[in-house]
């Protein structure tokens, strides 16, 4: 029995299906996350927050001639009147403006403790202090006169620009990221000249293509400096199709310090890289051994950046060291670029260079038009205005009888000159002695350069070339007030398959890998003589010995098919118990290790099945990058094992054993293989490769290894059935 009560007053029963009503009211978050909080406008290059934050400032009047004011002011006017959300999101944002570490264009002056490279963060905003920059004046430039769109602020007290007039591509010079519902956005910096220069391009040749552009902004320009090092046709493709990324590297020189000693000095380093937290990398790394180069960092800054490398020993060349700590640390970095924006009409879209910066030209012409025709009208009424104040002084003695004498001078005057309302509101608001200063010739020079101003602005919203041409005028203009020279520098791409293996410089000493039954891994230095004396955690014991050197690399066969690669100088030591190889590698829970083997370059692996399926695999090909490994074998594996001879022994559950010639295998990368051994019942037991001069061994059931000299009694096909193996015989090693 349903029992329906009724709701208490005010209240609402809505029925309708669960995961109809999810989808909607998700999509309405997703919808606000995107478009107002996460995504930029290509027109002013601005979330919601910081245009709330740029305006509040000018409706305060923090110009940059005025004085500053406390930080907390101006947060609790944004907070209060334009942006209902936490106090600290809109300081973390206010102060984000004002580094110049992180805009290239800084839009706050702020005054006292704004945070620093190296990550601490910026005082409270009671201590601290901000103006508006001249470059966020030039944003904010023309907003009082009707050059954009307003909407009622989130409590219907007030209005707020839908979008900023913007001066120069603010898009593209300070950059812009944000990680919305499904969709992200990534930006880079750039030198405003650049970005002014090819719009004046795109206004002399719309049809410009992003070669062109690219003639102009070869790329990114990072307020921190440092080289980019991604290629330009990389960058290209960044540029025309709005996805990629561009490298940087830190900004380095090398300090003669005599008789052959030399160090390196860092004095830039890549975008968005703190500088603590690189010295701290770059000294675990020191402290891990996995830079054998490097000796010692140390942090030598004071206002510029320099943190100073010192090499192992002298006869280290400096580019040598600074490749492998490339590739090592953050000392070069990858700055995604994905320029997903909202363009004019509020939908979220991935732009290409020239796109990012024909809407904005598209928005200066709108804005143009709109302060065009809002002085337009002003002129229009003061043309009006002064036209009946001339009128006036032409009749000044008629004009000054009528104020005195007439009981309704304003009808009068109406009615006597012709005049509208609002000219003789004007006359009469007027001082009769100010009336009589005003002099006719005074009146006419004001009255003519109004009127030629209106002509030329009427000119200007009626012809379309004329618009472009002022529209080019003022970015050089602004170009001359923002000029900076370039800091990021671009240096050739850089090859990849050039860069110098981290491996390469990490000392060669031989070490003996051991893997517990239970997963733990360690490395013993030298040769372990006895294995007997190794030392477990209770309960478990050896599982794998294998002799390798600390620049190897392990392959780690898994049942699950998968074969997954290990550094040697990334394990533990010897001393301890080592840890948990499933630290190291995603190895499903139910997985068994089947095999460990040191890499050997050009070498060849034996991999079978279960089944009674297998291949021979490339060892080049089967090492993995990702902590997943490589899926190599179908199926679940049994073995793996260098192929070190040119015949296979196969034996079955059923005991019997074939042997045939490796080479009726196949080599593959990856996938099920061919059938070894044929089996009426159960699977593979054991497989082994030995060379026909030497013959195979086998292991009887005391552990105890049998030499096989009639081992050609068993030679076959491969697929066979095989035959009955010697007597005790279940494995071979």
């Amino acid at each position: 029995m349903t029992v329906h009560t009724t709701p208490p007053e005010g209240g609402r029963i809505v029925e309708e299906p669960m995961a109809e009503a999810l989808s909607r009211r998700y999509l309405a978050y997703a919808l606000s996350t995107i478009t107002n909080r996460a995504l930029p406008d290509v027109r002013d290059g601005f979330k919601p927050v910081h245009r709330r934050i740029m305006y509040a400032m000018h409706q305060m009047r923090l110009n940059p001639q005025s004085a500053a004011r406390k930080c907390a002011k101006v947060v609790g006017e944004v907070m209060g009147g334009y942006h209902p959300h936490g106090d600290a999101s809109i300081y973390e944002a206010l102060v984000r403006l004002a580094q110049d570490f992180a805009q290239r264009y800084p839009l706050v002056d702020g005054q006292g403790n704004f945070g620093n490279i190296d990550g601490d963060s910026a005082a409270a905003m009671r201590y601290t202090e901000c103006k508006l920059t001249p470059a966020a004046v030039l944003l904010l430039e023309g907003i009082d006169q009707d050059a954009v769109d307003f909407r009622p602020t989130y409590d219907d007290q007030d209005e707020e620009p839908v979008v900023l007039p913007a001066g120069f591509p603010n898009l593209l010079a300070n950059g812009s990221s944000g990680i919305a519902v499904g969709m992200a956005t990534s930006i880079p910096p750039h030198n405003v000249g650049e970005l002014i220069d090819a719009c004046q391009l795109l206004l002399d040749k719309p049809s410009a293509d992003v070669d062109e552009l690219m003639q102009l902004v070869p790329g990114p320009d990072f307020p921190t400096g440092g080289v980019s090092v991604e290629g330009a046709a990389s960058i290209r493709e960044a540029y025309a199709t709005g996805r990629g990324g561009v490298r940087v590297r830190a900004r380095w020189e090398t300090e003669d310090l005599g008789r052959g000693v030399w160090r390196v000095v860092i004095t830039e380093i890549p975008y968005q890289v703190q500088k603590s937290k690189l010295i701290e990398q770059l000294a675990d790394l020191i402290e891990n051994k996995k830079a054998p180069l490097l000796a010692d960092v140390r942090d030598e800054s004071a206002e510029d950046i320099r943190l100073i490398l010192e090499p192992k020993n002298r006869t280290i060349e400096p580019d040598m060291l600074m490749e492998s700590l490339f590739k090592l640390s953050d000392l070069e970095s990858r700055f995604p670029i994905n320029m997903n924006v909202l363009d004019a009409t509020g939908t979220p879209r991935v732009m290409s260079l020239k796109e990012c910066l024909q809407a904005f030209l598209d928005h200066r012409r709108d804005v143009l038009n709109r302060r065009s025709n809002w002085r337009i009208e002003k002129i229009e009424k003061r043309l009006h205005l002064l036209e009946g104040l001339r009128i006036a002084f032409l009749n000044l003695d008629e004009v000054i009888r009528i104020i005195r004498e007439d009981e309704q001078p304003k009808a009068t005057l109406i009615a006597r000159f012709n005049l509208t309302e609002v000219q003789a509101d004007f006359i009469l608001d007027t001082r009769l002695r100010q009336l009589a200063r005003l002099e006719e010739m005074v009146i006419q020079q004001e009255y003519d350069k109004l009127a030629e101003e209106l002509a030329n602005l009427k000119a200007l919203t009626s012809s379309e070339a004329k618009q472009w041409k002022a529209i080019g005028k003022e970015l050089q203009a602004v170009r001359k007030a923002l000029l900076s020279p370039r800091r990021t520098t671009m240096a050739d791409a850089v090859d990849a398959s050039a860069f110098v293996a981290p491996e390469a410089f990490i000392p060669r000493e031989a070490i003996t890998v051991i893997l517990s039954d239970r997963g733990w891994i360690r490395a013993a230095k030298g040769k372990v003589d006895d294995p007997s004396e190794l030392k477990f955690k209770e309960g478990d014991k050896l599982a794998f010995l294998v002799p390798a050197f600390t620049t190897d690399k392990l392959l780690i066969g898994a049942s699950d098919g998968r074969i997954f690669t290990v550094g040697a100088d990334k394990l533990a030591s010897g001393r301890g118990h080592g840890e948990p190889l499933r630290l190291m590698i995603d190895l499903d829970e139910k997985a068994e290790i089947i095999n460990v083997v040191a890499h050997e370059p050009n070498a060849k692996l034996l991999v079978a099945s279960t089944a009674g399926y297998g291949f021979v695999a490339p060892e080049n090909d089967l090492l993995a990058q990702k902590r997943g490994g490589k899926q190599v074998l179908n199926g679940e594996m049994k073995s793996m094992l260098r192929v070190s001879g040119d015949h296979v022994v196969t034996i079955g559950e059923n005991i019997k054993t074939l042997i045939f010639p490796i080479a009726e295998l196949p080599e593959m990368g990856r996938g099920k293989g061919v059938k070894l051994q044929s089996f009426k019942q159960g699977g593979l037991a054991d497989v082994a490769v030995f060379n026909a001069e030497t013959g195979p061994e086998w292991v009887d059931g005391g552990g105890r290894k049998r030499k096989w000299d009639d081992w050609r009694d068993w030679l076959g096909k491969r697929a066979g059935a095989g035959r009955q193996g010697p007597r005790g015989m279940r494995k071979f090693r």
